[in-house]
């Protein structure tokens, strides 16, 4: 690995924008990866093990040279999503942090994806106030990003949403997200603009989706993209779908998010768009990509005034 931070890659080129993700669960064989780049997408997103596994360098190689050697002949570019529960700011923490670091670097990976301000905003332990945790885990990322500039990686800090509906938590707040990023002022930093959990948070809160995309564009290294039904405060169903859960991950167009709305900041900027679709909300790949794809194009074609 260079120490480089990764380049920019070019506005409106959908195509080799486009991503998916791999369940958690999941080992992809090279028969799923072929289908994958064979679909066109051209970057893939794989979770690293969990922080007691990811914290042991023998174990955590062997994972990371096997996950590259599965790689190396697809073309596919890595995304290393951390564990979700994993937060900076403790000594545990910031251990497992730094492995999943290493772990990314030794797989080839470009961009890790990191769920920052995962805390509630109720007092947690000890008394000790999500503000106060939000602190440590900050002065903990400004060392671990130099960490990630050595080994010329992203870190991308992602705002998150309610699984169901429940307490609040400061990563519910893109622009919280967004202004921690800018705070670090590295530039191993940067945002994870979800789209899907940005439909829920700004539905429960009846905020504008596309304004509060648009700013938080500059600070954005990496897109997710999915659909769900917002908040559901108007009770949607649908079949297939648990009739509770708010993060539902369908496919884009399956949802309420508005597509059309949302489409120039996604077109016109130039980091990736990778897809958190469920295998069970999935068309067949060749679909999903083009839909994607043709789904953003065509609500910025529709959206663009025409000259006269």
């Amino acid at each position: 690995m260079n120490n480089q931070i990764p380049t920019r890659f070019e506005p409106h080129d959908l195509a080799g924008r486009l991503g998916l993700n791999v369940p958690r669960e999941a080992w992809p064989t090279n028969r799923t990866l072929g289908a994958h780049a064979g679909a066109g997408f051209r970057w893939i997103q794989m979770h690293a093990p969990p922080g007691p596994v990811v914290v042991d360098r023998v174990a955590a190689r062997r994972h990371a040279r096997s996950l590259r050697g599965l790689l190396e002949p697809t073309g596919l570019r890595l995304i290393i999503h951390a564990p979700d529960t994993l937060s900076a700011g403790t000594p545990e923490g910031d251990r497992a942090v730094a492995g999943v670091l290493e772990h990314a670097a030794e797989a080839g990976a470009e961009i890790i994806v990191y769920h920052g301000l995962n805390f509630p905003l109720l007092d947690g332990p000890q008394g000790r106030t999500a503000r106060e945790r939000a602190a440590l885990e900050e002065a903990s990322l400004q060392v671990l990003l130099q960490r990630a500039h050595a080994l010329g990686m992203r870190v991308a800090i992602e705002n998150l949403a309610p699984v169901y509906a429940g307490p609040a938590r400061l990563c519910h707040d893109p622009l919280a997200v967004r202004d921690l990023v800018r705070r670090l002022e590295s530039p191993a930093a940067g945002m994870l603009l979800d789209i899907g959990h940005l439909n829920i948070t700004s539905d429960e809160h009846r905020s504008d989706s596309a304004a509060i995309a648009t700013a938080c564009a500059a600070d954005v290294v990496l897109f997710h993209l999915h659909d769900n039904f917002g908040a559901r405060r108007r009770m949607i169903d649908a079949a297939g779908v648990d009739p509770l859960r708010l993060d539902l991950h369908l496919a884009p167009g399956a949802g309420t998010v508005p597509w059309a709305q949302l489409a120039p900041t996604l077109e016109g900027h130039d980091a990736p768009l990778l897809l958190e679709v469920q295998p069970q909300h999935r068309p067949p790949l060749a679909d999903l990509q083009r839909q994607a794809a043709g789904l953003i194009s065509a609500a910025t074609a529709a959206s663009t005034p025409v000259a006269v």
